[in-house]
């Protein structure tokens, strides 16, 4: 088995049975290629469907290893969490792993893309937003350390992505500049931000375009664009719940539960 083979199999054997593990499990990936090889050796392993796509910042400590600004990782079906205005989403995380919530918003795409096609911008994607809505990830991989290590290991561990929250739609975006967001853990402030639309969560759908054609693949209908962290990444425990209010929208609460084997 190769060394990509391994370390897909490793975090998809952990997450499949609910489980921390201690270290990397081989070389953390020292390229852009090598960490999407891996992921897409363990969505390969996966039985369940991507149903979407978490977006998020390179850190810029690291933009000359990996020089792209963003990356993306897959949101699988179960783990996309539709929920009304006032309602509570009950979301697992990794106990002894990594586990953050990030406000964001995320965009429900209208159509089928068309293939390989990779030259969206934040302005062209407008006809594949069927919906935005106010939303949260949640960040959670077996591994406590993987957002240390750096991009790289983010990608191969499916983006460090363990739930999307799809909340209230955002019905009159096209006419908002920006929304301004706090979020709380356990009813305490731990963050507070404004997330621009277009150069913002328009910008985020454009690269999971782009990317997703250079790997010669489309984005579907119905798929679920989580868009980049708005308040940062908030670290989250088993048992806590977060409240994430989008001033003049709504708002999103999370409560976290601790994962369990999933047999996938």
């Amino acid at each position: 088995m190769s060394a990509t083979q391994q370390i897909a199999e490793a975090f998809t054997t952990a997450r499949a049975a609910g489980r921390a593990i201690d270290a990397y499990p081989g070389t953390p990936p020292a390229t852009l290629a090598e960490a999407y090889a891996i992921q897409a050796a363990a969505i390969a392993r996966w039985s369940e469907a991507v149903a979407g796509w978490k977006v998020a910042r390179v850190n810029p400590a690291f933009a000359a290893q990996f020089p792209e600004e963003r990356l993306i990782g897959p949101a699988f079906a179960r783990n996309v969490h539709r929920v009304a205005q006032g309602g509570t989403a009950q979301c697992p995380v990794f106990e002894g792993g990594f586990a953050a919530v990030e406000a964001e918003v995320v965009i429900v795409v209208a159509a089928d893309s068309p293939a390989g096609k990779s030259d969206w911008t934040a302005e062209s994607v407008i006809p594949l937003v069927k919906s935005m809505h106010i939303g949260v990830e949640v960040a959670s991989s077996p591994l406590a350390t993987l957002n240390d290590i750096g991009p790289g290991a983010v990608i191969s561990d499916f983006g460090n992505n363990w739930g999307v929250v799809v909340g209230p739609e955002i019905a009159n975006w096209r006419e908002l500049e920006t929304i301004a967001v706090e979020t709380f853990i356990d009813g305490r402030s731990v963050g507070t931000g404004k997330v621009a639309i277009q150069p913002g969560p328009l910008g985020a759908l454009a690269f999971t375009l782009n990317k997703r054609a250079q790997q010669g693949q489309t984005l579907k209908a119905g798929d679920v664009i989580s868009t980049g962290m708005i308040t940062g990444v908030h670290d989250i425990r088993i048992g806590q719940q977060s409240r994430h209010v989008f001033g003049g929208v709504g708002e999103v609460q999370v409560q976290i539960t601790k994962a369990t084997a999933t047999g996938a």
